[in-house]
């Protein structure tokens, strides 16, 4: 198993895209990336704890490589706008990867230059040193597959969803 710590914007996003990818066997919305020592979710959301809202991902690279987890996240948020997501705006929406290791961090910025190829603008995703991880309150685990008729979920995931099904649907499960 290898996990990955992404942070695209709103973690309920890339949670709701990665629950349904085969090969992927958990995904942990969270906090990180700041100082602030377990923040909750109004602490991140004021932006003054330096968190990004990220997502752990784990997956079995024999069912789906490491690459296809790495170029859903590209696809999945814009990683050209610095500190903002659509709406959502502040440092805690940055774009980021955050490694544990070199290797790792190698294979972030290979993913970087792979995907800049589809983006007009310059990818500003940064490249970080994983800090600690804080699990997000409960409320935000598996928040698509609990509230997806609401109308965050509704405007804003359905259409990364139907992204996800456009250009990844073998990676997907049915």
């Amino acid at each position: 198993m290898r996990t990955f710590l992404l942070a695209g914007g709103c973690f309920w996003c890339l949670d709701a895209v990665y629950q349904q990818t085969r090969g992927v066997t958990s995904v942990i919305s969270g906090y990180t990336g700041g100082h602030t020592p377990d923040p909750g979710y109004y602490e991140v959301c004021s932006g003054t704890t330096g968190h990004a809202e990220a997502v752990e991902v784990t997956f079995d690279e024999s069912e789906i490589p490491a690459e296809v987890i790495l170029d859903m996240f590209f696809a999945l948020h814009d990683p050209t706008t610095l500190n903002r997501q659509g709406y959502d705006v502040g440092t805690q929406y940055r774009s980021a990867m955050f490694y544990r290791d070199e290797e790792e961090a190698m294979l972030f910025k290979d993913a970087i230059e792979r995907n800049q190829q589809l983006w007009d603008a310059p990818i500003v995703t940064e490249v970080t040193r994983a800090s600690r991880f804080y699990e997000a309150e409960a409320i935000h685990q598996d928040y698509y597959a609990n509230n997806s008729y609401q109308g965050y979920c509704q405007v804003i995931i359905n259409p990364k969803l139907a992204k996800a099904r456009k250009y990844y649907s073998a990676w997907l499960r049915s």
